[in-house]
């Protein structure tokens, strides 16, 4: 197969990056959930190299996380592990999580899962950045937003992009307060949180 390539990634590694090095800065053990081609992961785990950066995705993708793994050839990045929300999760032992442009593709009883499993998972004092597109209001933020959000229900209706305040309340009922809320370009935006326990 061939390697794969998202140009998306490329786009938007630069202002995600600027992100991590300000709320993973001290962190050590990171799991990306959802790693897709595997871009971000090279990308992050070069820049930030006292970060284990463990990926996960389900299991079709992961011959080209691998690809992009072996290619580059860090040392803190590990072989990708399987992940569905819905199936088993690694262990405990992050304490840090990062996930780009996947709850709006995940049916709502996903995302749900995924915020249920982190205390699971995830050190005391874990960190959690999500990027994607969000609603506010039950509004999207611009015109381009509102038609990837058409297209994506047109094709799934469980999929479709989030809105805030419900992604955040799941995130607060288990332990997570919300530390930024980050414009990004393209109308996208960062989340990221801090575990209260």
């Amino acid at each position: 197969m061939n390697k794969p390539y998202s140009p998306a990634c490329d786009r938007n590694g630069t202002p995600i990056l600027e992100a991590l090095q300000l709320h993973f800065a001290d962190r050590r053990h990171v799991l990306e959930i959802g790693a897709g081609t595997g871009q971000h992961a090279v990308r992050f785990a070069a820049a930030l190299p006292q970060l284990t950066w463990q990926t996960s995705d389900r299991e079709d993708y992961l011959p080209g996380i691998r690809m992009w793994l072996d290619e580059a050839h860090l040392p803190n990045t590990p072989p990708p592990l399987p992940l569905d929300v819905k199936g088993a999760w690694p262990g405990r032992g992050f304490d840090a999580l990062f996930s780009a442009n996947t709850l709006h593709i995940m049916a709502w009883e996903e995302v749900r899962i995924l915020f249920e499993r982190l205390p699971h998972i995830l050190a005391a004092d874990a960190r959690v950045c999500i990027y994607g597109p969000f609603r506010y209001a039950g509004q999207p933020i611009s015109p381009s937003n509102a038609e990837f959000d058409a297209a994506l229900r047109a094709e799934d209706p469980r999929r479709g992009i989030r809105d805030f305040d419900a992604v955040d309340g799941l995130a607060r009922e288990q332990g997570f307060r919300l530390v930024e809320d980050r414009a990004m370009p393209a109308n996208n935006r960062c989340l990221c949180w801090q575990r209260q326990d």
